[in-house]
């Protein structure tokens, strides 16, 4: 601190008085008149008022300190035994070194050869509570004050002349000159302090971490019998399935399961498996419940877009000229900005309506997708998603049909309106233009869903030829197989004439003559007939 930033101007009549009135003086103004006609000159002080330190900060010879900017006004300070002079103020201020940390000891240089510690104490005791005086045989000292901010004090006087009473010998005078000390006890001190604001702080910020930190898990139980039975009605239980599912896992991590109780750990798995299909129709439940309010949205923002388009047809309706022209000129002005803005916002709900039904038709598509079937021999698949194709066409179709006629009725009206401005020209090009990019995104979507539908009816009418082709194989696999039963039969028969041939013939030599030869005229045609039929050696017998 600056031995300049602590002043006491002149224009500050009572902080002078009180300064005179402490160090027993009558205070006087600058016309020679007493301030205060109340003071008492055996007193010492005033009347009715309480002695006060005339160091303490704004009190007494050492004021309030000031900014940098105001000058230091420095002025003749009376003391019992001595006087002081103030320097010249053009002189620059007197040197001082850098201030030690802690320090509460003070150098004071240029004292007269006949001052003593009395005369020390009495100037410098002014400024604080002093501990130690430390006087050298030569014209300098070392004093020591119980707090800091009164070496600032100190250094004020720096600068100053002493005179010893009235005397004008050179021994009675000199020159203070005040600045730091580095002393052993003031760095002691202040590194004692430091030590201990850093003990402090260390506390508080392990008090703060302390309070700041989250609570410690409970800790798990070790597996038991007991412990596992009630685990497993925990898992059962879908209130309690968190905390038993985070214990099951620290008993598996820590290898708790063995040959006795690995059936009990299965069950318990198996439990948790169970709650699978109740989260899956949770997160259905969810996922119906996000629909639901998608589609509440959509249709909210809906009635909210058909509020804006009667809005927006009533300023044009205001708008015509036989409404128009009995409006006032500000009147005119504050309908135009309002159609504006009326436009603009239903623009803008526009958009984002068309955005979701942007969003649900790729989501659609997505799934169209995703759920195409790989086989394509089902016809009834084929059918059914031929039907869809064509019943969305014909969705696309009415659509397109309905924007066509908006952008014929946008067309009517701005033909029909004969006050054009150019504001109501910009807004009617930016809803042609949005209608006719919304007009080439949904040709182009039905031009794709044309070529979707005719690559679907080919690959139809293909698994439809397949299936005939197949037809027919069947077929003829089954005459194939008529026709190799038969000849199974036929060869089995053959088999069983020609495995006892002399029991044929003594059977037959038994048979009356008669029947014997019918029997043979039987087998020779026979014989015949099988020679035809590629069987060669059969006799008729």
């Amino acid at each position: 601190m600056d031995s300049n930033s602590i002043t006491m101007p002149m224009s500050d009549p009572n902080a002078w008085a009180t300064a005179m009135n402490n160090l027993g003086m009558p205070p006087i103004g600058m016309t020679g008149q007493p301030l205060m006609p109340d003071f008492d000159p055996n007193l010492g002080m005033m009347a009715g008022i309480t002695p006060l330190n005339p160091m303490m900060p704004g009190l007494g010879i050492v004021p309030a300190p000031l900014s940098q900017e105001i000058p230091t006004v420095k002025e003749i300070i009376h003391c019992k035994t001595c006087t002081l002079f103030p320097p010249n103020p053009n002189l620059p201020p007197p040197a001082t070194r850098e201030r030690p940390p802690g320090c509460k000891t003070v150098f004071v240089g240029g004292l007269p050869e006949n001052a003593t510690e009395q005369l020390i104490m009495e100037v410098f005791g002014q400024c604080g509570d002093i501990t130690a005086i430390r006087k050298s045989k030569k014209n300098f000292c070392h004093i020591r004050f119980a707090e800091e901010f009164t070496v600032d004090k100190a250094l004020f006087l720096s600068g100053y002349r002493i005179r010893l009473g009235s005397s004008t010998d050179k021994k009675d005078t000199g020159r203070l000159h005040v600045d730091f000390a580095q002393a052993r006890d003031d760095l002691y001190e202040w590194e004692c302090r430091q030590r201990m604001l850093a003990r402090e702080e260390r506390h508080r910020r392990k008090m703060e971490e302390d309070r700041l930190r989250p609570p410690s898990p409970p800790p798990i139980v070790h597996y038991s019998e007991h412990e596992c039975s009630q685990l497993g009605d925990k898992i059962k239980d879908d209130g309690k399935f968190a905390e038993a599912v985070r214990v099951l896992l620290t008993w598996l991590e820590r290898g708790e399961v063995n040959r006795r109780n690995a059936n009990n750990f299965y069950s318990m798995i198996q439990s948790s498996n169970s709650h699978i299909r109740r989260l899956m129709s949770e997160k259905s439940q969810h996922e119906k419940e996000m629909e639901e309010a998608k589609e509440k949205f959509k249709t909210a923002l809906a009635g909210i877009l058909a509020q804006f388009e009667q809005i927006v047809s009533v300023f044009q309706a205001a708008s015509k000229q036989k409404a128009w022209d009995h409006f006032s000129k500000a009147q005119r002005k504050n309908l135009d900005m309002w159609h504006k803005q009326a436009e603009e916002i239903r623009n803008m709900h526009n958009e984002q309506l068309m955005g979701i039904r942007r969003e649900e038709e790729m989501e659609m598509s997505d799934d169209d997708m995703e759920d195409a079937p790989d086989s394509k021999d089902s016809e009834d698949s084929g059918v059914s998603q031929a039907e869809a194709l064509k019943e969305e066409n014909d969705s696309l179709r009415c659509q397109l049909d309905a924007y066509r006629n908006e952008v014929e009725l946008l067309k009517q009206e701005q033909g029909k309106n004969q006050p054009i401005r150019s504001e109501e020209d910009n807004t009617h090009s930016q809803q042609l233009s949005f209608l006719q990019q919304a007009l080439q995104g949904m040709q182009k979507q039905l031009l794709k869903m044309r070529e979707e539908l005719k690559q679907r009816e080919a690959e139809l009418e293909k698994s439809l030829e397949d299936k005939q082709q197949l037809k027919n194989q069947v077929q003829t696999l089954k005459e194939g197989l008529q026709n190799l039963q038969n000849t199974h039969v036929m060869q089995v028969g053959l088999s069983v004439c020609w495995i006892n041939p002399g029991e044929v013939e003594a059977l037959l030599s038994r048979l009356p003559c008669t029947f014997r030869q019918e029997l043979t005229g039987v087998g020779a045609s026979l014989e015949k007939r099988w020679n035809f039929c590629g069987f060669q050696g059969i006799k008729s017998t």
